[in-house]
């Protein structure tokens, strides 16, 4: 019988290739002309990627103030006590706080924890996890609901922000549970 970590794998294998295969065949299937929709797609995205680039840009400029002030080791420093009594590798602590405000950000850290303690270790597989269970929240709400206008995003904010730290938590329990 297949260990959990064995179906998991395998079940990542496939998936995204099911998917690329799948999508089309069933838009094919609607009668939906799959080409076309993509370029239409394709042109809509392209004005849209001009309209945010000033919001981008802010956005960039206050995570960099963010790291640089010092702000993100210091928060890091006064949790890292809490992570050390249960015994979670607090080293995927900057990640869990850089992934709501940067997605290329946090890809750099992931990749500095997997070449520093490997894929296969525990933090390896954590902050892979988190990177793909998260989202960018503060990027998403800059960005995409400054492309279309929206300016009232508190409520958007706070589920966004809880729904992250609901993934960060999720994505250490689950690896220390499968992995662990």
């Amino acid at each position: 019988m297949r260990s959990l970590y064995e179906w998991i794998t395998a079940l990542s294998a496939w998936i995204i290739p099911l998917m690329i295969v799948f999508i089309p065949l069933y838009a094919a299937f609607r009668k939906v002309p799959v080409y076309e929709t993509f370029l239409s797609g394709a042109q809509e995205g392209f004005g849209t990627a001009i309209n945010i680039i000033p919001h981008l840009v802010g956005m960039m400029v206050a995570i960099s103030m963010f790291r640089a002030s010092g702000a993100m080791d210091m928060l890091a420093s006064l949790i890292k006590p809490l992570f050390d009594q249960f015994s979670i590798p607090s080293e995927v602590l900057p990640l869990g706080m850089l992934r709501p405000l940067t997605g290329a950000g946090s890809l750099a850290f992931t990749t500095e924890l997997i070449k520093t303690f490997g894929p296969d270790s525990m933090i390896g597989r954590i902050a892979s996890t988190i990177q793909g269970s998260t989202d960018t929240t503060l990027y998403v709400l800059t960005v995409y609901f400054g492309a279309v206008g929206i300016r009232r995003s508190r409520y958007a904010l706070k589920v966004g922000l809880f729904s992250d730290l609901v993934g960060f938590i999720a994505a250490i329990i689950i690896c220390l549970f499968v992995f662990g």
